[in-house]
């Protein structure tokens, strides 16, 4: 899906915002108040969306249950070893939430593509809807990138929290940012390559993709 000013300026809204209230604020209000602050754009933007909508922004809910887990892993103490977890808490979190999903009559990436198509179209959720009823393919491909994403970020988290449990402060603290990126990296590589796979199948099948199926 093309990047357009709606997407860019929910990911200000989610992303950018939270840091900036997070690093105003910490001077202020230490560390604690800083991580309240960072959920109050996120919060806002949620319950805009749930006015005009009717549903709960999934992006939203995703930063906000990071922040969650943050205040609560500083409710849980201070300790080195702690801290260094705590950012590993936020993507096993939504990992393992990927996994539960798939449980589910629907996984959570058809609710994350639902949300986003929905603002590059008009009628971007219906289109959504009729491909999960109508094209058995479609279902497949969103619970096998909800199964690769949850099991990878939840790989991330397992291996890290090893890691900041078993290794020298010094030496997690260099080692585990390749580690991180490194499994984003690859989780991002092949949803790219498994998605033009897709896309050349279709195109080969005599299938024209459109804003939502391409």
């Amino acid at each position: 899906m093309k990047l357009r000013a709606s997407f860019l300026f929910e990911l200000a809204v989610n992303l950018v915002l939270p840091w900036l209230a997070y690093r105003l604020s910490v001077p202020h209000w230490g560390e604690t108040g800083g991580l309240i602050a960072s959920a109050v754009p996120p919060l806002v933007w949620s319950a805009i969306e749930l006015a005009r909508f009717r549903r709960v922004d999934a992006l939203s809910v995703m930063v906000l249950l990071g922040i969650v887990l943050s205040i609560a892993a500083m409710a849980l103490g201070g300790s080195p070893r702690m801290l260094l977890l705590r950012e590993s808490l936020v993507s096993g979190a939504v990992g393992v939430t990927f996994l539960f999903s798939l449980a589910m009559p629907r996984p959570l990436v058809f609710y994350l593509a639902r949300a986003t198509v929905a603002r590059e179209m008009a009628d971007g959720a219906a289109r959504i809807e009729a491909l999960w009823h109508e094209r058995p393919a479609f279902v497949s491909v969103l619970r096998l990138m909800t199964a690769v994403w949850g099991a990878g970020l939840t790989g991330e988290t397992t291996l890290r929290a090893w890691m900041a449990m078993t290794w020298p402060v010094e030496r997690f603290l260099v080692v585990s940012p390749f580690i991180g990126y490194g499994i984003y990296g690859a989780l991002l590589l092949w949803t790219v390559w498994y998605r033009k796979g897709m896309r050349d199948r279709a195109t080969a099948g005599g299938e024209e993709a459109d804003g939502v199926t391409g």
